[in-house]
């Protein structure tokens, strides 16, 4: 009998999980058609979505759709799914629910990076946005390559590693008010644009690029999802079962942090999704990384999509910046999930 009930309870939590998912997906997606019609040139819903294969009666709504609405959505679900998805895996192999790319100083890396190729290389002035790309990557694989290093040969425990982010963050942001001290006013301008975060000016390469470094990063994490349930139980358990848990953390975070500093180095600095994403959908479907992974892309490709949507209606059709709308609606959501956890633990 008692079996029978559990039996039960299974199935039915996972029906929920599932159902979950699915709502998560009915959210990206309506938010990716609002995010299609949203705008300052009002076209209906229909010819919209023509134009996306570029078959609107109207050439303006194909070039509108094709050439600006549809790259600046398809960057939103990428980066908020890459970002949703390196914060949920760092939180696991990291057991810190305050791990994300943020606290461990990728952002700030790549930060310093771009700030470098500004200022330093005059890669702003010249209009290659690609110089700042690449040094904003080169900067956040750097802070990878530091944590790596204090993992593998200072033997820095997983707690640490988060303090040791703390300290490469605030490190990186005083290199950074540095390089900005000797900047010029054009320098500086576009320096200040950057980490404001922009989903409007990456190209179908980009885009494509990285959309495929997200997936390969997603599929990996799927094939270690219950490894990450393992880890749930503490490192002995994990070890007992046969997972070489020093080995998972480091690959682990060396994926996260790739994947992470390629979404920043072609966006800019965008802050709270990968914290507060996974924290959203764990409050649903616990720590079972079967749904807590999926769900944790959806969750970040439709809040990214959301804040976007956000910052481009309030004051249409004046652009905000989305950098600064998400740590701006993203610092109150996590300290009400924060709290509401707290609660419920009570």
């Amino acid at each position: 009998m008692e079996a029978h009930v559990r039996d039960s309870l299974y199935c039915r939590n996972q029906r929920k999980n599932a159902a979950f998912l699915i709502l998560l997906g009915v959210i990206l997606l309506a938010s990716a058609v609002l995010s299609l019609w949203a705008g300052s040139y009002e076209t209906p819903v229909g010819e919209l979505l023509k134009g996306i294969f570029g078959q609107a009666s109207d050439e303006k709504i194909n070039i509108v759709v094709r050439n600006v609405r549809l790259p600046r959505i398809c960057t939103a679900a990428a980066a908020g799914a890459g970002l949703g998805v390196t914060g949920c895996i760092l939180q696991a192999i990291l057991n810190n629910p305050l791990a994300s790319a943020s606290t461990l100083g990728v952002s700030q890396g790549a930060g310093f990076g771009a700030a470098f190729a500004i200022i330093i290389l005059g890669a702003g002035a010249s209009g290659s946005g690609l110089g700042v790309s690449f040094c904003a990557f080169v900067g956040s694989m750097a802070v990878a390559v530091v944590i790596f290093a204090l993992s593998k040969f200072r033997q820095v425990s997983a707690e640490s590693i988060v303090l040791a982010g703390v300290a490469i963050s605030s490190m990186f942001t005083g290199a950074t008010t540095l390089l900005q001290y000797f900047a010029d006013e054009v320098e500086l301008a576009t320096l200040v644009f950057w980490t404001f975060g922009d989903l409007g000016s990456t190209t179908w390469g980009e885009i494509r690029f990285m959309a495929v470094v997200v997936l390969a990063a997603s599929l990996y994490f799927l094939f270690h999802r219950w490894d990450y349930n393992a880890l749930q139980s503490g490192t002995e358990t994990a070890i007992s079962l046969g997972i070489r848990v020093r080995r998972l953390m480091i690959v682990n975070m060396l994926v996260c942090c790739f994947t992470a500093s390629t979404i920043v180095s072609y966006i800019g600095l965008i802050n709270f999704i990968g914290l507060v994403a996974p924290h959203i959908v764990r409050m649903v479907v616990g720590n079972n990384h079967v749904y807590l992974i999926p769900g944790s892309l959806l969750a970040g490709a439709s809040l990214l999509l959301l804040g976007d949507l956000f910052a481009r209606t309030v004051v249409s059709p004046v652009i905000l910046p989305i950098g600064a709308i998400t740590s701006f609606l993203g610092a109150p959501l996590f300290l009400y999930l924060l709290f509401k956890g707290g609660k419920q633990k009570c």
